[in-house]
């Protein structure tokens, strides 16, 4: 007793400071051995749950490909109709099950247990990622009869119907992810609630609303152009033609209407599907667009007339050639050098010693073309007085 009483006085009689350094000691091993069994608990926490999610991956996926074989001779086709046909019968929106009672008519009675079994499960958020995952993954694997399969799956589980909901979430991030969902399902109940997305804040979601329309609809689904206000990147429109390209048995839709929007990216989305299409029927209207208040447009303009080999055009850009811009002048002699006639020569010799050296290049290659022994007649000239686009193209020869 006597011990623990001198060391309470002895206690007592330091310097404050020396009490204040000791408690701090004191309190940091203790937060230390806190700290370190918080973290052994979270690490066997984090141990169990993996191995958890393994466990219901493995269960999950096998049995999803025993719903796939269960029944080689399910007939799951769904009906494909034009998009208009399409939106008359949904003008009054019947509930999904209904929709989809053709479909799932022939499910075997293994196929109906495994899908009250992933009902249930869905119902945890985490198991739902799982099995969304698989699915993702069988969706890249399969395709034909067992993609169907594969929907009608997402959609008799209700998985449907969390993304759904998510479409109406305010967090943008959210919201694009569902969009892509339902895409990737090829779920065309989610149109509606879609379309609302169209011009959305967020670049994210209205590239995933695009690309859904596309990717569900192809040309039909194009229709969102004909309001679209906000800015179609080119990265969009690279994706959206990438799908549009998959199939080959359709027929493209009249894109005039676009090629007169008020918004420039629309009107340039428009002329790459005249030239990927070939779109030779519309080059009047390819004609009005040279007055195009965008510069960007009129170089795109001459260069898809080019491709789809717009003779009016060229004689109309000659006649005015010198009201160009140098971008739009050098755009035209790539069009002359497709489409250049003899009767073009004088303008080529008159554009010989162009203020611009790429114009000048262009103008020796298309006389050379035309007409070898002036072309050498020039070439025979004493250096000084040759351009610097002469030499290069001898020296190239």
């Amino acid at each position: 007793m006597t011990t623990y009483q001198y060391l309470i006085d002895y206690y007592r009689e330091l310097p404050f400071l020396i009490k204040l350094i000791g408690a701090l000691i004191t309190l940091s091993v203790i937060l230390i051995i806190g700290l370190t069994i918080y973290l052994k608990g979270i690490r066997r926490y984090q141990r169990k749950k993996h191995a958890d999610i393994l466990k219901f991956k493995s269960e999950y996926e096998v049995m999803l490909v025993e719903f796939l074989y269960a029944d080689d001779h399910i007939e799951n086709e769904v009906e494909k109709n034009s998009f208009n046909e399409w939106l008359e019968q949904i003008e009054v929106e019947p509930a999904i099950q209904d929709e989809l009672d053709d479909t799932i008519k022939d499910l075997s009675p293994i196929q109906q247990s495994i899908i009250s079994k992933l009902r249930k499960e869905a119902l945890v958020k985490s198991k739902r990622k799982i099995i969304i995952s698989i699915l993702y993954k069988l969706m890249e694997e399969v395709s034909g009869e067992m993609s169907d399969s594969i929907k009608v799956l997402y959609i008799e589980t209700g998985l449907i119907d969390y993304a759904l909901k998510k479409i109406n979430n305010t967090e943008w991030s959210i919201k694009a992810k569902s969009i892509g969902e339902l895409s990737r399902f090829e779920v065309k109940e989610g149109h509606y609630e879609v379309v609302k997305c169209m011009d959305h804040s967020n670049k994210e979601v209205r590239k995933e609303a695009h690309l859904y329309m596309v990717n569900l609809f192809q040309f039909d689904g194009l229709y969102f152009l004909n309001e679209l206000k906000t800015p179609l990147s080119e990265w969009d429109q690279i994706q959206i033609l990438e799908i549009l390209q998959r199939f080959d048995d359709q027929q493209i839709c009249d894109i005039r209407p676009w090629l007169k929007s008020t918004n420039d990216t629309v009107v340039l989305f428009g002329l790459k599907l005249a030239q990927i299409y070939n779109q030779y029927e519309i080059n009047d209207t390819l004609i009005e667009l040279l007055s195009h208040k965008s510069k960007s447009i009129r170089v795109c303009v001459i260069e898809v007339l080019t491709h789809l080999y717009g003779l009016e055009a060229k004689d109309m850009l000659k006649a005015n050639f010198n009201e160009l811009s140098l971008e739009e002048q050098l755009s035209f002699f790539t069009m002359l050098e497709k489409l250049v006639i003899p009767s073009d020569e004088p303008f080529i010799e008159k554009h010989l010693f162009h203020k611009d050296f790429e114009i000048q290049l262009l103008a020796l290659k298309i006389l050379k073309s035309i007409n070898e022994d002036k072309y050498k007649v020039l070439n025979n000239l004493p250096a000084d007085q040759k351009s610097k686009a002469m030499l290069q193209l001898e020296n190239t020869i």
